[in-house]
């Protein structure tokens, strides 16, 4: 892994190799697939799973801002197809090099921005053959630049603004 300083406050940082296959998400499945039906209440939901070092579901939504983002995330990120929980990302395509994204993480609810929820819903877009290997995902707090080639064994780059918020120092 390697994080790059390219301009100003602008960086681009290796991400890793995305991992598709169930048990190393952990998902409970034991095929690797594009999509997978799963159930919540009465609905049927078609989910594409990855890991980047946590587990992320992703679903293609037609309105991010209309969808039902807090009740779906809540009640997935706990399914018990996720033995550890994961964090639920809602993409909406607007081409094949822009989507609009919001995350649900498991834990802490629906953030304003997730590096690994971007990477996450782009590699789910290339693998499934929707989006292009060069992606801007805009999230609430700003835009990231997500860059894959779509080839296992290779590593995932995101590239974004950072800035310091804060200096802190723990006593113990």
């Amino acid at each position: 892994m390697f994080l790059e300083h390219i301009k100003d406050n602008f960086f681009k940082i290796d991400m890793g190799e995305p991992i598709f296959h169930p048990s190393s998400i952990p998902f409970l499945d034991t095929e690797i697939k594009k999509y997978y039906p799963i159930f919540l209440d009465e609905q049927k939901l078609r989910c594409s799973v990855v890991s980047l070092g946590n587990p992320h579901c992703v679903l293609q939504v037609s309105d991010i801002y209309d969808y039902p983002v807090d009740e779906v995330g809540s009640k997935l990120s706990k399914h018990f197809l996720f033995p550890q929980g994961v964090n639920v990302g809602f993409m909406q395509v607007v081409s094949k090099e822009k989507i609009l994204l919001r995350v649900y993480e498991r834990h802490v609810g629906e953030t304003q921005a997730c590096g690994s929820g971007a990477c996450a819903a782009v590699a789910i877009g290339i693998r499934n053959q929707i989006l292009s290997n060069d992606v801007c995902v805009q999230l609430f707090q700003g835009q990231l630049k997500i860059f894959w080639n779509g080839m296992s064994d290779s590593s995932l780059y995101m590239s974004g603004p950072a800035s310091h918020v804060y200096d802190g120092y723990i006593k113990y």
